[in-house]
């Protein structure tokens, strides 16, 4: 899984809608399972590749398989976004004053 682009893991929604839900907290995975449309194997598979990009963390808790977030990697995504941040807050910018040029007329 090295060789997979974050970005490309990343695309798929049903492995974002999993960072989500471990986002609010650790997860067993049959928690997940119940939360998402998924089936238990369809789940398991989404978690080891995630497990493996770096992106969850497991520990076992007596039967339980718990998952929990791991942001690390997702600060490189933070880090390589930020040049173009400044093309947002320019177009940001700019929308701000035309509609306080439209409440001023």
């Amino acid at each position: 899984m090295k060789d997979t682009n974050i970005f490309e893991i990343l695309a798929e929604p049903n492995r974002r809608y999993i960072l989500d839900l471990l986002r609010e907290r650790e997860r067993a995975v049959g928690e997940i399972v119940e939360q998402s449309v998924l089936s238990q194997p369809g789940v398991s598979k989404h978690l080891r590749i995630l497990r493996e990009a770096g992106l969850v963390e497991v520990r076992q808790d007596a039967q339980r398989h718990l998952y929990r977030l791991r942001a690390q990697p997702l600060a490189e995504i933070d880090t390589w976004l930020e040049p173009y941040r400044q093309f947002w807050s320019t177009q940001l910018d700019a929308l701000e004053k035309f509609l306080d040029d439209e409440d001023d007329e």
